[in-house]
């Protein structure tokens, strides 16, 4: 397998879930698939004011982790899970001394996912 994912790239990435609330509002843009969720219904959802809310969403943003869309006056954003995948593999590429097979149910498990890859114009956004 080909790591596309530099460091620098991942350290972005983790950095950017390394906060509670970053997180809380990833894991929830990972359950709601690929219709995504209104950035007012997040503020709702996770507890934050609108402001503090659009600084978390440009960090996970510019670390590869979610896309946005218009829709009428709504931004959704959604899960890129392009990128997440990519963070997977890389943290998965060097699995137990070069013996795959041992990190195969993880990689199993992103297969399988119930996830779908959002469609193209929903990542231009």
């Amino acid at each position: 397998m080909e790591i596309m994912m530099q460091l620098p790239t991942a350290v972005t990435a983790l950095s950017a879930l390394a906060h509670g609330r970053r997180l809380a509002v990833f894991r929830l843009l990972v359950r709601a698939g690929p219709d995504g969720v209104a950035a007012g219904d997040i503020a709702r959802e996770i507890g934050v004011l609108p402001n503090t809310l659009s600084t978390h969403l440009t960090i996970l943003g510019h670390a590869g982790l979610i896309a946005s869309r218009r829709e009428g006056r709504s931004v959704i954003y959604i899960a890129h899970y392009p990128g997440t995948r990519d963070l997977l593999e890389f943290l998965v590429s060097d699995c137990c001394g070069g013996r795959p097979e041992i990190c195969a149910p993880l990689i199993d498990i992103a297969d399988q996912s119930r996830c779908s890859t959002p469609t193209p114009e929903a990542l231009d956004a």
